[in-house]
């Protein structure tokens, strides 16, 4: 039998608006698709929802904060196992697959096995959902680097100062360590911090405090995940930064 092939699809922040052509062709195109549960399962209904058919079978290997009902070792088996079989394969994943999302360590596993791997770039959230709130990462004037760090786990230290602008991802169950570790380097305390939950969901809300006040913020207005948390000067230019939040 002639093997299939495997394309990693990267489904943006979970508006299909911001799936790219050539992503939305290469689902057309599969016989089966392997979906996260963040931003790529929201594509599909969204995709669903506006008439476009897709014949695939879905298979959902999505992860929840401490529950993976299909193990990173499983998922890259079962991307192997079907490609094997003959059938074209995409793995759907939310944002960019090489943002976090372990799409190399992917591509690798199944390139050792023998199978063609494409990579389709995705709208990262790290950037796209900051957008949603009125704050860019770069400013003339005011910032000219970013960072991008997970802050799924304590974070250290990272340098730089308000005007080298901080974004974090799956930072809610963190926040108060990372905002107090940024804090205590040259930001300081009355850093502007901006967090953006649900980006281009039904809950999307910004809520904007400082490096000192945002932990307090974020437990007070219950944030959830999914968010991204935006720090640095660049926070004071979004709309939602003179709002009080309630």
């Amino acid at each position: 039998m002639t093997l299939g092939t495997v394309t990693l699809v990267g489904a943006g922040p979970g508006d299909a608006g911001l799936l790219t052509l050539r992503g939305l062709r290469a689902l057309q195109q599969a016989d089966v698709i392997v979906a996260d549960r963040l931003g790529a399962r929201a594509v599909l209904a969204q995709l669903a929802d506006e008439g476009v058919q897709l014949d695939a079978e879905v298979i959902d290997v999505g992860k929840r904060p401490g529950h993976h009902p299909v193990p990173q070792d499983g998922i890259n088996e079962l991307l192997v196992s079907l490609a094997q079989q003959g059938r074209r394969v995409v793995r759907l994943k939310g944002g960019d697959p090489f943002v976090f999302g372990r799409g190399r360590e992917e591509q690798l596993f199944v390139e050792a096995a023998g199978i063609a791997v494409e990579v389709i770039p995705g709208v990262t959230s790290a950037v796209a959902v900051p957008g949603l709130a009125g704050i860019p990462l770069t400013q003339r004037g005011i910032a000219e680097t970013f960072t991008v760090a997970s802050a799924h786990d304590q974070i250290e230290a990272l340098g730089g100062g308000r005007d080298h602008t901080v974004v974090l991802l799956m930072g809610v169950n963190t926040l108060g360590h990372s905002a107090h570790v940024l804090a205590a380097g040259s930001r300081g305390a009355d850093c502007p911090v901006a967090i953006i939950e649900d980006g281009f969901g039904a809950r999307q809300r910004v809520t904007v405090g400082t490096l000192g006040t945002i932990a307090h913020l974020s437990a007070v207005r219950q944030v959830r995940s999914p968010a991204v948390v935006v720090v640095g000067d660049v926070v004071a230019l979004s709309p939602h930064a003179g709002i009080s939040p309630s």
